[in-house]
């Protein structure tokens, strides 16, 4: 698939806008995110998003339709775990309120240039060591399986990543945050605030945890442009998922089990279509390997019904806690029978 370059800026800068408009309109009009205004936000962006593969499904077919589709599953299931790592960040460097939508959009906005960037290493990795799909299906069924067997109590501290330290030792950092200021002038020289630092926090720390969800796309695509409007449209949704299920988020107790699954079915699917095509001259004398492979329909299918057997077993699993923590009534008492004693006659 060649998309030409006009295609390329004009999905690029329309992303940038949808962005840029995001940040506008919430910090001018000092919006609230509820839990009914994240609602609203997601079907919106739901609906940007089925418009778009509307027009890949016109302009290009069904197949890379649903290529798109499944990598935009993933990557928003794989970042809507990290969201508990997100809030460890905001509470760890105390946030104020009014500024935490300002700090998640600009951070996706960071995180979305350094995925770029993987992505671009990756599709160059990929044209001239193709035998580099190995690698990354044996790693995604590594992950799968490290996801099942680690424990699921998420760690109640954050630890600063290699480049945040960098980026502390290198800035000179305010003790206080200055309203939505990133930097300052003092004393002659120029100063980072903390809102500046949390969001390299943001855009660094997702770049770690896409370290498994590239490789996952490029499971389901090889794509470079799917593969970076997916992950862009999935970034874009995740701030109104923050807002939406909140501390909900420990709740989805299966989500991680899910998310083992699709790793896993993606790792066999790519190790497969590897092999299918394979050209390594000591396998199978260089010739292709005769095993079946996945379709995108079915790996749209696999990942859909995946998360959706996830979270009904996470609402029944969370009821259910409810219904055995809940304090039982105190049983009835029976009022007592008055005693008897003399009765007065006429």
């Amino acid at each position: 698939m060649r998309i030409p370059t006009w295609v390329w800026l004009a999905t690029s800068v329309g992303i940038v806008i949808i962005m840029a408009l995001d940040l506008v309109i919430v910090d001018r009009r000092r919006l609230q995110f509820t839990p009914r205004a994240a609602a609203r936000w997601i079907f919106l962006s739901v609906l940007v998003v089925a418009l778009f593969c509307l027009v890949i499904w016109m302009t290009l077919g069904g197949r890379y339709a649903g290529e798109f589709l499944s990598v935009y599953l993933a990557e928003y299931s794989l970042s809507a775990d990290n969201l508990f790592v997100l809030m460890l960040i905001v509470s760890t460097f105390a946030v104020p309120e009014t500024h935490h939508h300002r700090v998640l959009v600009t951070g996706m906005m960071l995180a979305l240039l350094l995925r770029a960037a993987a992505i671009a290493l990756g599709v160059t990795v990929v044209h001239l060591f193709g035998w580099v799909f190995y690698l990354f299906g044996v790693f995604l069924i590594y992950t799968a399986r490290k996801v099942i067997t680690v424990s699921g109590e998420a760690d109640e501290e954050y630890t600063e990543n290699v480049m945040l330290r960098t980026a502390r030792a290198v800035l000179p950092v305010t003790g206080n945050y200055h309203g939505c200021r990133l930097v300052l002038w003092r004393g002659g020289k120029i100063w980072v605030t903390p809102l500046l630092i949390v969001i390299i926090a943001i855009g660094t720390t997702d770049l770690l945890f896409a370290l498994d969800s590239i490789p996952a796309a490029f499971g389901l695509t090889t794509e470079p442009f799917l593969i970076l409007t997916a992950n862009a449209f999935a970034l874009t949704g995740l701030r109104q998922l923050y807002f939406l299920i909140g501390g909900l988020v420990n709740k989805l107790v299966y989500l991680r089990y899910g998310l083992a699954v699709i790793l896993g079915f993606i790792g066999v699917k790519l190790i497969l279509d590897t092999l299918h095509d394979n050209d390594l001259p000591f396998l199978n004398n260089g010739q292709p390997v005769p095993v079946p492979t996945v379709t995108s329909v079915i790996s749209l299918a696999v990942i859909v019904s995946t998360l959706l057997v996830a979270a009904l077993a996470s609402v029944w699993k969370t009821r259910r806690i409810a219904k055995r923590t809940q304090p039982h009534p105190p049983a009835p008492q029976t009022p007592a029978e008055p005693l008897a004693g003399p009765t007065s006659g006429a």
